[in-house]
């Protein structure tokens, strides 16, 4: 048995882990924006269920409420970051105020609590961190820029935090799941004020994608693929085996997007490799291929 900490998990990928977790016996801390959505699962599992209200913005609210997890349950052994939402639109239809609210909740939200786990994971000599991150962390579309900047900063730091930590016997996973059938796209998202010169651009289709599922004029089946339940139990699973890598790649439209985005960009790369190397001084030594 473990003890889990969710942030976001009355919704999405969070809340199918919550139930199996609980389901098999876990105890889990909750937190969420609006407590009282996990009413029912609080009757159902009583004291393996610890709840509590969180704005990812709230920078002091947060370490108070892990503080108060940690003495409420005694122990953490992994924390899933979950909370957050998309922003959508052209990068220049989107306002500073949206653009600031994104990155303060989907990246600096999640990395704060992640710090303000690190010092109790490094006293206890374990601790797994499950950062739920997005395919779009390794590219990005017309109607997704902020979104997906969000996202790469969340890939970038991640990593790094990845290879402090384990000296100290704690693991970080990035979770890069494609689309889930979560109810993501009916409920997370928020558009920019649209400009009248993008109407006939790429980035109207992103939006006409969205609206079509948000009024079910198309199926989920037909566009997102992701199984929340089975996503969730691989989470799990790889958390469990303590083999988890740093990047889980979830769902196949998330593993071919990654491998085309990353495929085009090698191959750009290596377009430009002896531009590169002419770059370099007179008397460099070249110790890498």
């Amino acid at each position: 048995m473990k003890t889990w900490f969710i942030t976001g998990a009355n919704g999405g990928l969070a809340y199918s882990m919550l139930e199996i977790l609980l389901e098999r016996g876990d105890r889990v801390a909750a937190t969420v924006r609006k407590p009282q959505t996990l009413d029912e699962l609080q009757k159902k599992y009583g004291s393996n269920l610890w709840c509590a209200n969180l704005d990812l913005t709230d920078s002091h609210a947060i370490k108070q409420v892990v503080s108060q997890a940690i003495e409420n349950l005694g122990t953490i052994d992994v924390l899933v970051n979950n909370a957050g939402y998309g922003l959508f639109g052209a990068v220049e239809e989107v306002s500073d105020a949206q653009m600031e609210h994104l990155f303060q909740t989907n990246f600096f939200g999640s990395l704060r609590v992640a710090r303000a786990f690190m010092p109790y994971f490094r006293a206890q000599g374990k601790g797994h961190i499950v950062q739920i991150s997005s395919e779009v962390g390794f590219l990005s579309n017309p109607g997704q820029g902020l979104y997906s900047a969000s996202k790469w900063a969340v890939e970038g730091v991640f990593e790094t935090l990845a290879k402090e930590a384990a000296p100290f016997n704690i693991k970080i996973t990035l979770a890069e799941p494609g689309g889930i059938r979560t109810g993501f796209f009916a409920n997370r998202g928020v558009f920019g004020q649209e400009l009248e010169a993008y109407d006939d651009q790429p980035v109207r289709n992103f939006k006409k994608l969205y609206q079509s599922i948000h009024t079910k004029e198309v199926n989920d089946r037909d566009l997102i693929p992701g199984d929340p339940q089975k996503m969730a139990t691989v989470i799990i699973q790889r958390v469990d085996e303590g083999n988890a890598p740093l990047r889980l790649v979830l769902g196949s439209d998330a593993y071919q997007d990654i491998k085309f985005a990353l495929t085009s960009k090698l191959a750009e790369l290596e377009e430009q490799k002896e531009l590169a190397y002419s770059t370099d001084a007179d008397d460099a030594v070249h110790n890498r291929q």
